[in-house]
């Protein structure tokens, strides 16, 4: 720290440093190559595309330990990335290009796996959907599910705390660590893989790292909670008359389901002819159009049919008392899976509209209908003829309130300007709602500065006061979450 408590400026690598680096996981892992590098150097929705001397592609925790000793001795910067899935930037360097990008793709083993005590221990480069094949072949059940699950990586899911669909019976990612190993900046390795339920034995540094974006360390390996396999699952597609229609059927359903009810997913007709008319052959299964749908799933232990009675019982109150237009229950898993369809595609469905202003918010949930029609009256003011696409996670407080650029609109005045102005009234009123202008998806570089106006000021002093003490040269992705 410089006189004033600021850092002094970090420092480009120099050729003999790279060297050093590429000595650590072998030339073949080294990437100098523009086009090698490209895949890591752009972020999936083209929003980001930074540029790095080098990147390397270590296969254990000992060689990440050598490089981030070797990058902080120097005072060169390193990005840590997963499946550079991350929707917020924090994954790709800077433009600048003297960032040291390390990518733990290659960290792929299954170190031990314990039915016995539902955990199983995994290296951070395994996908999700590895993590959920393994826990699968055991006879168990790892809940966490995403639309990226085929490329995202269970290292990246810890260091953005992921979401997902399961986090209404399973909770956030956090809830599903048991422990973590994890390097410091400087190169030292936390030994936390304990499979322990209960363990009240000091300050709980392995919550620290969950969700902290890779700024405190970086996750090699982790001992993930599992869970008994479902033995049947109920989907139906509901439509409802209005979106205050949601909130009563979610209260009826988590009444009569108890903690089977284990997906609350909402959707607007809007958006969904969106996704019907630009990912044919995909299509609303009613006749009739409803302004507002529900996708829910109720889970059973004992393949007895007793998911499906509780998911008829709950449409059939529900349809009773008029909080349901129209339902249609998945007859086979090929139906199910179909349902599904239309939620994992709704994001991607927007592209072809033009541009996008994305908000991934929270808000309590008896407000979620509340928040959609006071943000639609709020963007009309600031960019008439703008589309709102919300959907997302009724059941927890989790809002995609996604909008589309006005038909025929300019995209790049759009993307460049209006965007910007749409997310800062949208996450005023967040604000007033007493809700988070991040639910899941992370700080990274988009949402920095908007942090700074929502954290208090004793909130962000104690969180550069444990960066400070994390990582005190700042070498670990610098610029991003502070």
């Amino acid at each position: 720290m410089t006189a004033d408590g600021s850092r002094p400026p970090l420092n480009a690598p120099s050729p003999a440093l790279i060297a050093r680096l590429a000595e650590v996981v072998g030339a073949e892992h080294a990437l100098v190559d523009p086009d090698q590098q490209l895949p890591y150097l752009r972020e999936m929705r083209d929003l980001y595309f930074g540029r790095s001397p080098l990147v390397l592609r270590p296969s254990s925790a000992e060689q990440v330990s050598r490089i981030l000793a070797i990058c902080n001795e120097a005072r060169v910067a390193v990005v840590p990335q997963a499946g550079n899935t991350g929707l917020v930037g924090g994954q790709v360097p800077w433009e600048r290009g003297d960032e040291i990008v390390l990518s733990i793709a290659r960290m792929r083993q299954v170190r031990n796996v314990d039915a016995a005590g539902y955990n199983m221990t995994v290296e951070a480069g395994l996908t999700l959907a590895e993590c959920q094949a393994e826990a699968d072949k055991a006879g168990r059940f790892f809940p966490l599910s995403l639309p990226s699950e085929g490329s995202c990586r269970i290292g990246g899911n810890i260091g953005t705390n992921a979401g997902g669909v399961g986090v209404l019976a399973f909770g956030n990612t956090r809830q599903l660590i048991l422990g973590l190993e994890v390097v410091l900046a400087d190169g030292r390795i936390v030994p936390g893989l304990k499979s322990l339920k209960k363990d009240n034995t000091g300050y709980d540094l392995r919550d620290l790292f969950v969700g902290s974006e890779g700024t405190l360390g970086i996750v090699t390996a982790a001992v993930l909670k599992l869970f008994p396999k479902p033995a049947e699952k109920a989907t139906a597609f509901i439509a409802l008359p209005q979106l205050d229609s949601a909130l009563a059927l979610f209260e009826l359903a988590h009444e009569t389901s108890l903690s089977n009810l284990t997906a609350f997913e909402f959707l607007s007709h809007e958006g969904l002819e969106m996704l019907c008319r630009n990912f044919p052959p995909n299509r609303i299964p009613f006749g009739e159009r409803h302004p507002w749908y529900v996708l829910m799933e109720v889970s059973g232990s004992r393949a007895d049919g007793q998911a499906g009675r509780e998911l008829e019982a709950i449409l059939t109150e529900a349809a009773e008392k008029s909080v349901i237009t129209d339902a249609v229950i998945a007859a086979s898993l090929s139906q199910a899976g179909d349902f599904w369809k239309l939620r994992e595609l709704m994001s991607e469905a927007q592209k072809p509209e033009g541009g996008s202003a994305k908000h991934d918010v929270s808000v309590p949930i008896a407000r979620v209908p509340e928040f959609i029609k006071r943000a639609n009256v709020i963007v009309e003011r600031v960019c008439p003829g703008a589309r709102p696409v919300p959907f997302g996670h009724f059941g927890d407080g989790n809002i995609h309130y996604n909008i589309s650029q006005p038909v025929g609109g300019d995209k790049t005045l759009f993307v460049t300007k209006t965007a910007h102005d749409i997310n800062a009234a949208v996450h005023d009123l967040v604000h007033e709602m007493t809700g988070s202008i991040s639910a899941e998806h992370g700080i990274g570089r988009s949402k920095r500065d908007e942090l700074t106006r929502f954290k208090s000021p004793v909130e962000l002093e104690l969180m550069r006061g444990i960066k400070n003490a994390f990582d005190p040269n700042g070498i670990l992705n610098p610029g991003k979450v502070l």
